[in-house]
């Protein structure tokens, strides 16, 4: 795959909502302040071009990660064998999900029995999941222009296949809930919004989020034996109590943290602490990093009108273990692009930490 093709994979489709390449680093990596006690960290949700992978063990090296887990893979014969290689090549550190290119599936382009025939092949190449995009279900178009479903059924034996073969699925559906409303200075997201234009779906033809969540909901319960990972805080970051009544109603659920931090950090520190207590076997951490090779090609968790250089870097990182390890309170967000709020700490015992970090990752990839 070129590299122009693997950024429109995996930075279009990827993360928050990356439509556009990462922006820069124009400096070198700082490294990591040694702060308080090391944990294992396997970092859930990353996006790595092939070519780059030595660029991602760098900052993984400078910022204490052990592993990461690569979501724009590609697909057998578009790019996975090559994200496979890269992979492995560091020895472990970097692991692999496969993408389904619903794309193709919806126009007709390729049909069931190929799509699950080349998944055997993903998980014989060594993909560890697959992660569908959020252009399944605000994207991925048939030829008579209306979309591809979440919970289409006909991507139904996909589904059940993942399951069969052990493959957890990573599943992107909708975007922050401001991308709906008018992108004016009344919007929280505004700054993300005025450097990124197409992101919002005002007055856009797409599903509501809330259709978009119910599909999602649909999609996970219909398959108890396939473990599904909802990604950026199982999709719905505004609403934790909505993310407690799945992950209480459906056991094949997991969720990750990435590019969440700025949003989930400011909810009432004392009940978002408690979720992370009572669901603590079922939350895997995650960035959202993105990294290519080119000095334009660096996304930490979203990006902004300018490269971040090594500030935001530190900044991104530290206030990530922030969050998660201290009981501070009102401090700067990893991603300011995001918001214009501060967030809490929360101060996780080291017991839930474990698994957070590195543990539940473990269990569910098989890294134990």
């Amino acid at each position: 795959m070129s590299r122009g093709a693997w950024l429109l994979l995996g930075l279009f489709a990827a993360a928050c909502t990356c439509r556009e390449k990462p922006a820069a680093r124009a400096e070198p990596i700082p490294a990591a302040a040694d702060a308080g006690p090391r944990f294992r960290k396997v970092d859930a949700h990353v996006h790595v071009e092939p070519s780059a992978v030595p660029r991602l063990v760098s900052l993984m090296d400078a910022w204490g990660i052990d592993v990461a887990v690569n979501l724009s893979g590609g697909w057998p014969g578009a790019g996975l064998e090559e994200s496979m290689e890269a992979a492995r090549r560091t020895g472990g550190r970097v692991l692999v999900f496969a993408n389904p290119p619903v794309g193709a599936f919806a126009r007709g382009q390729l049909g069931l029995e190929e799509l699950l025939a080349q998944t055997d092949e993903a998980k014989r190449l060594g993909a560890k999941g697959l992660k569908f995009f959020k252009s399944l279900g605000l994207g991925a178009r048939r030829l008579d222009g209306t979309l591809l479903a979440v919970d289409d059924g006909r991507l139904d034996p996909l589904f059940e296949k993942a399951g069969r073969l052990g493959l957890p699925v990573a599943l992107h559906t909708g975007d922050p809930k401001a991308f709906w409303l008018p992108p004016t200075a009344e919007n929280e997201r505004f700054d993300e919004l005025s450097v990124h234009p197409g992101w919002s779906y005002a007055g856009v033809d797409v599903p509501s989020w809330d259709s978009l969540f119910q599909a999602y909901a649909r999609r996970v319960a219909r398959h108890p034996h396939t473990t599904f990972i909802g990604v950026h805080f199982g999709n719905a970051p505004e609403d934790p109590r909505a993310v407690a009544a799945m992950l209480d109603a459906l056991p094949n659920l997991f969720i990750d943290t990435a590019a969440r931090i700025p949003e989930i950090g400011r909810q009432p520190p004392e009940d978002l602490r408690d979720f992370f207590v009572r669901y603590q076997d079922r939350i895997l951490f995650g960035t959202d990093l993105g990294v290519g090779v080119g000095e334009s090609e660096l996304m930490l968790g979203s990006t902004g009108a300018t490269p971040p250089g090594p500030a935001e870097v530190t900044r991104f990182f530290t206030a990530s273990w922030r969050f998660f390890e201290s009981n501070e309170r009102g401090f700067p967000h990893p991603t300011p692009i995001q918001g214009r709020w501060t967030i809490n700490g929360l101060g996780l015992p080291p017991e839930v930490l474990r698994k957070v970090y590195a543990g539940n990752a473990d269990r569910l990839l098989g890294l134990e």
